[in-house]
């Protein structure tokens, strides 16, 4: 569901996306419509506090994709990943953008959060990427959400199934996809590296089951993992247009269920309309 008081992806992003990092301009693509609704939190929570800077959590955060980028707007945040590569270049990736001071890495994962941050110390938090992997997804997430305040925010990203059902019959597995479907973890086979795979209407109960209301529901990469690679990157204006298309079709549920992930904002019951 989307709140009405809220913004909706604007289309004008596109640009200032594409102006940020024009060595990885496909990666855009990927975090565009993501970040634009983290971004647009990150604010009103900041509002709401009186405070400039707020404290994130980004469990799963890896190398920094969403760290990085928040820390430079002025938060605090610390990331929680097992895998101590990431966590090398997570360093790296924020003393470059000069966000080192803002940004702390700590090797650990969603199941043993709490040996190593502060169980209800967070204004928002990011689990991105998390509940595919985790053994419980519905466990994992209330231990993720237990690191929020009395109001906070949680940012979900996690895959969709419909998209996964749609990549594999376009390649011409259609028994693979038949099975995706009709597999209670979403799964095409035993080859399958993602555990588990989820619908809209599953990880939005999934968030307010552990205690959260559903603020907004989004489509993630809908079109960009459809469109061959060279088409984006050789037509002119192209990216950019898909971009947009991408951000209009984001909010609307008749895409959510093609998705290649879906990302939800859920908040704590305080937060609501502030």
């Amino acid at each position: 569901m989307s709140d009405p008081m809220r913004p909706p992806v604007s289309h004008h992003h596109a640009q200032t996306l594409l102006g940020s990092d024009p060595s990885r301009p496909r990666a855009s693509l990927r975090t565009a419509v993501v970040w634009e609704v983290l971004q647009d939190a990150l604010d009103r929570r900041a509002k709401a506090t009186g405070r400039e800077a707020l404290d994130v959590l980004d469990a799963g955060g890896g190398s920094g994709n969403f760290a990085v980028p928040a820390a430079r707007l002025g938060h605090r945040v610390t990331v929680v990943d097992p895998s101590p590569n990431a966590l090398f270049a997570l360093e790296r990736r924020a003393a470059e953008a000069g966000v080192a001071d803002r940004v702390r890495g700590v090797q650990g994962d969603a199941h043993g959060l709490f040996d190593v941050v502060e169980r209800g110390g967070y204004d928002v938090v990011l689990c991105h990427g998390v509940l595919e992997y985790v053994d419980d997804p519905a466990e994992g997430l209330r231990n993720v959400v237990a690191a929020l305040r009395p109001d906070g925010v949680l940012s979900l990203l996690a895959a969709g199934l419909g998209g996964a059902v749609l990549a594999r019959a376009l390649a011409g597995h259609f028994t693979e996809a038949k099975q995706a479907l009709e597999d209670p973890d979403g799964r095409w086979g035993e080859n399958d590296p993602v555990p588990h795979r989820f619908t809209a209407e599953q990880l939005s109960a999934l968030v307010e089951d552990a205690g959260l209301s559903v603020a907004a529901v989004h489509g993630v990469r809908v079109f960009a993992d459809l469109v061959p690679g060279v088409l984006v990157d050789t037509e002119p204006g192209a990216l950019e247009a898909l971009l947009k298309l991408e951000a209009a079709a984001a909010e609307s549920p008749a895409f959510h269920s093609v998705a290649t992930q879906l990302h939800v904002l859920g908040e704590t019951r305080g937060t609501a309309g502030s």
